[in-house]
C-alpha cells in the first residue's frame, strides 16, 4: 500500500521547476525558421507576383498665359534687348587725343563734337598746301602776261606780213611763241586747280581731327582718355585705342528672341506681343513681331525673331534680359474665353466617343474628359479637363483604363537605343 502511494507521488508534475533549456531553444528555432520562410514568400511576391504596371511615356501640361488686352499667349520665349543703331565712334585718322567731351550716360546729338585730336601735323600740311596754291597761281599769272604780249606781237606781224614789210618766217615764229604760251597758261591754271584741291584735302585732314557723334543717342562706353593714341586701323598694337566711345540710339531698341524650330510655326510677322523685363517683372510692354529672320541655328535648333517695343523708357537699356509672350489676335469681349492649357496631341485619345487624357497620379492614372480648342502645331488647346502642371500619358495604349497602374519609361534608355 505504501509502495503504491510512493509511486503515485513520483508521477506528480512539479510546476515550480523551470522548463528544460533544450525545449525552449527548439521553440525559438522553429519561430526563426517560420519568419524566414515568411520573408522569402513576401520577397518572391514582390519580385514575381506583384503587378509592375503598364510602361508609359509622359509629358507636362503647359498653361497658356493671358495677355493684358484680352489675348491669350500661344508661346513664351526669352531673349535680350538690342539696339539696331549702335556705333563705336573713332577718328578717321591716327592721332593723339587732345580732349574728350563725353561721359557714360550722357546724351549727344547728331554732329556734336565728342573729342578732338592733336591737329599740329594736319594744320602744317594745310599751310603747305596753301603755299603751293599761291605759287601755282603766281606762275599762271606770269604766263598769262607773257601770252598777252605774244598775242599782240603776232597780231602786229600779221598785219605787216600782208604788206610785205616783214618776212613770213618772222610772223610764223611769233604765232608759234603765242601758241606755246597758251599751252603753258593752260598747264599753269591746271596746276593751280590741283593745288586748290590739295588745300581742300588738307583742310579736311584738319577737320578729321575733330570727332563728332554720327547720330543722336546715349553714350554707353568711354574708351579713350586724353594723351592716348587712337587709330581706326589699330596701329601700334595694344597701346593704341580703336575708338573714342560707344553711342546707342535708344529709339532703335528692340528685342531679339530665339524660338525653337518646333514652335516657330506659331509666330507670324505683325503678331502682337507682350514683353516683360527681368528687372521689372510687373511691367508689361506691348509690341509686335517685326520680322522672323529666315535662318536657323543648326546647333541650337532655333530661329531668331525680332520684336518691336511700343514703349520708349529710360529703364529699357541694351542687353537686358526679357521674356516675350506671343499673343493671338485680340477677340471681342463677348467672344473672349478663359485661357486653357497646351497638351501634346499624342496625349489625347478616344474613350466611349469622348476626348480623354490620362493624368498621372502616383503610380496610377486618372481618366479626364476634355473640352478641346485650337490646334497649335503639334499641340492642342484644352479648355477644360486639365490644369497647368498636370502630367499626362503620351500615346495611351488601348488597355489603359481609369485607375490602372503604370510605370514611367526611362527617357534616357530610349535615347540610347536610338
Amino acid at each position: 500500500m505504501t509502495n503504491s502511494a510512493d509511486l503515485l507521488s513520483s508521477l506528480k508534475i512539479d510546476r515550480s521547476a523551470p522548463p528544460p533549456r533544450e525545449s525552449r531553444k527548439g521553440v525559438w528555432i522553429a519561430l526563426a525558421v517560420a519568419g524566414a520562410l515568411s520573408l522569402l514568400a513576401i520577397a518572391g511576391w514582390l519580385l514575381f507576383g506583384r503587378d509592375k504596371g503598364i510602361e508609359v511615356r509622359t509629358a507636362e501640361v503647359v498653361a497658356i498665359g493671358n495677355g493684358g488686352s484680352g489675348s491669350a499667349s500661344v508661346l513664351d520665349a526669352t531673349g535680350y534687348v538690342v539696339a539696331r543703331r549702335m556705333a563705336t565712334v573713332s577718328a578717321k585718322v591716327t592721332g593723339k587725343v587732345r580732349e574728350i567731351m563725353i561721359e557714360e550716360g550722357q546724351r549727344v546729338e547728331a554732329g556734336q563734337v565728342i573729342a578732338t585730336l592733336d591737329p599740329i601735323d594736319a594744320e602744317q600740311q594745310r599751310a603747305l598746301s596753301a603755299s603751293q596754291l599761291q605759287a601755282a597761281r603766281s606762275q599762271a599769272a606770269g604766263v598769262q602776261a607773257q601770252l598777252k604780249e605774244a598775242e599782240a606781237n603776232a597780231a602786229r606781224l600779221g598785219a605787216l606780213v600782208g604788206q610785205k614789210l616783214v618776212s613770213r618766217a618772222q610772223y610764223d615764229a611769233a604765232v608759234a611763241q603765242r601758241d606755246a604760251l597758251r599751252a603753258q597758261l593752260a598747264t599753269a591754271q591746271r596746276n593751280a586747280q590741283v593745288a586748290g584741291d590739295a588745300l581742300r584735302i588738307s583742310a579736311q585732314g584738319v577737320d578729321n581731327t575733330i570727332v563728332r557723334a554720327p547720330f543722336a543717342g546715349v553714350v554707353i562706353a568711354k574708351a579713350a582718355q586724353p594723351g592716348e593714341m587712337v587709330s581706326p586701323l589699330s596701329a601700334g598694337g595694344g597701346f593704341t585705342r580703336t575708338g573714342i566711345g560707344t553711342v546707342v540710339d535708344m529709339d532703335s531698341l528692340e528685342v531679339e528672341v530665339e524660338v525653337g524650330e518646333a514652335f516657330i510655326g506659331r509666330v507670324k510677322p505683325g503678331m502682337p506681343t507682350e514683353t516683360i523685363l527681368n528687372a521689372y517683372q510687373d511691367w508689361k510692354i506691348p509690341g509686335k513681331v517685326i520680322a522672323i529672320i529666315p535662318a536657323a541655328d543648326r546647333g541650337k535648333a532655333t530661329v531668331k525673331v525680332r520684336v518691336g517695343l511700343d514703349a520708349r523708357d529710360p529703364r529699357i537699356v541694351p542687353d537686358m534680359g526679357v521674356r516675350v509672350g506671343f499673343l493671338e489676335d485680340a477677340k471681342p469681349a463677348d467672344a473672349a474665353a478663359k485661357p486653357g492649357v497646351l497638351v501634346p496631341a499624342a496625349a489625347i485619345t478616344q474613350r466611349d466617343g469622348n476626348d480623354v487624357a490620362f493624368v498621372l497620379a502616383g503610380d496610377a492614372v486618372q481618366q479626364r474628359t476634355l473640352q478641346l480648342g485650337r490646334t497649335l502645331g503639334e499641340d492642342r488647346e484644352v479648355l477644360a479637363g486639365l490644369a497647368g502642371g498636370d502630367t499626362v500619358v503620351l500615346d495611351p495604349p488601348e488597355q489603359l483604363a481609369d485607375g490602372a497602374r503604370v510605370r514611367v519609361a526611362d527617357a534616357t534608355a530610349g535615347a540610347d537605343g536610338r
